[in-house]
């Protein structure tokens, strides 16, 4: 009975082109969509993170006959490419695993060059924001971290603010924004939160601020000084959590990294530390999207991966998920548990951007940057 419903979504998969096509594969269950995706024998995902080489594997042990093929790619490069290779006529991705947001949405969805999928079997536990306009898997974060060997007793930094004066001159670190769009989603979010950041330097200062001609809140007024106070820019976030992280350094500096980098701890020789306690905000949570490249040439095999990505109904989320099951990652399933090592979401001291917000302030901040740089 189950090859005959096979066959017959086989059938009528086949038998429909473009939009109906895609709106069938919608509604199939994963074991509907096996045999579809083994006839297809392989997808392509353009992926954030590096954590994809773990999910090619477990994906290929439980659905053997499918290759996976993971690119790691930054969000930044990945709208870049799509971009290019669509409007070359080129369909080769299928999947793209994607933070920056606000540029996706710009970028990719409002100029149709995506797909929203969301699987059914994981619908009903998502809430209605993390499944439109595109599927969220998890929050990610850019926060404040620091070195917790150095700084036994906690984060030398308990306000923003603090970074601009001279003892941290030159010792606060950022991938360049340029390169790392989820950093000038950070940037952006904390000009977008200027009473918040005023109220910030008056607990730290007991004055109010004084906003230069020119610039729009305190939040600007922040950016500006923090760049005058030499923030260091790196390429990647690679030697961003070697120089913060580092057990043996002895006065490390500080920087915006991603929070759930301090799985790699063990590994590497960091101490790599969330700097929770700050005012206003530690830095943001940012949503990392699922979407199915338009024209994708494995439609099934990436309805499938994507479902596998949300992992199974245990509390880790089995194989599909549990790469991603790590201190400062945070499912949207309400099926999966936060790690027990992590800040609890509700307790995390991090602004959730909105992204369509984000879009509309970031070329103003993007802009204010390439002055100050």
């Amino acid at each position: 009975m189950l090859k005959c419903v096979y066959a017959s979504a086989l059938v009528a998969c086949l038998a429909l082109p473009g939009i109906a096509f895609s709106e069938d594969l919608d509604s199939l269950t994963p074991e509907q969509l096996l045999p579809l995706a083994q006839k297809e024998g392989s997808v392509t995902v353009f992926s954030l993170s590096s954590r994809i080489a773990r999910i090619e594997a477990a994906f290929e042990a439980a659905y053997p006959g499918i290759d996976l093929i993971g690119v790691d790619m930054s969000s930044t490069k990945q709208i870049a490419r799509v971009e290019a290779e669509q409007q070359a006529g080129v369909h080769a991705v299928d999947v793209l695993y994607i933070a920056d947001t606000p540029v996706v949405f710009t970028k990719l969805v409002e100029a149709k060059r995506v797909v929203n999928y969301v699987p059914p079997r994981v619908a009903d536990e998502l809430e209605d924001r993390y499944k439109a306009p595109l599927l969220t898997q998890r929050l990610s974060t850019k926060v404040l971290m620091y070195n917790e060997k150095a700084f036994p007793d906690g984060s030398p930094v308990t306000n923003l603010w603090q970074l601009t004066e001279p003892e941290w001159q030159g010792r606060v670190l950022m991938v360049d924004p340029s390169q790392r769009g989820e950093l000038l989603d950070l940037l952006t979010e904390i000009a977008l939160h200027p009473d918040e950041m005023a109220a910030a330097y008056k607990a730290q200062y007991g004055k109010d601020i004084e906003v230069e001609d020119g610039l729009e809140g305190a939040g600007e007024q922040f950016i500006k000084a923090l760049f005058e106070n030499d923030l260091i820019l790196l390429p990647n976030s690679d030697v961003l959590n070697k120089s913060i992280g580092d057990v043996n350094a002895k006065n490390p500096p500080v920087g915006f990294g991603t929070y759930s980098d301090r799985r790699d701890n063990e590994k590497e020789g960091w101490a790599l530390q969330v700097a929770n306690n700050v005012e206003p905000a530690n830095g943001i949570l940012f949503p990392a999207v699922l979407t199915i490249a338009d024209k994708a040439p494995h439609p099934a095999a990436a309805r499938l991966l994507i479902d596998f990505m949300f992992g199974d109904d245990t509390p880790t989320g089995g194989p599909g998920f549990e790469p991603f099951n790590v201190p400062g990652d945070y499912a949207v399933r309400k099926a999966i548990a936060d790690h027990p090592d992590s800040v609890k979401l509700g307790e995390l001291k991090a602004w959730t951007i909105d992204p369509a917000k984000t879009a509309a302030a970031r070329g103003r901040i993007a802009d204010l940057i390439i002055t100050l740089q």
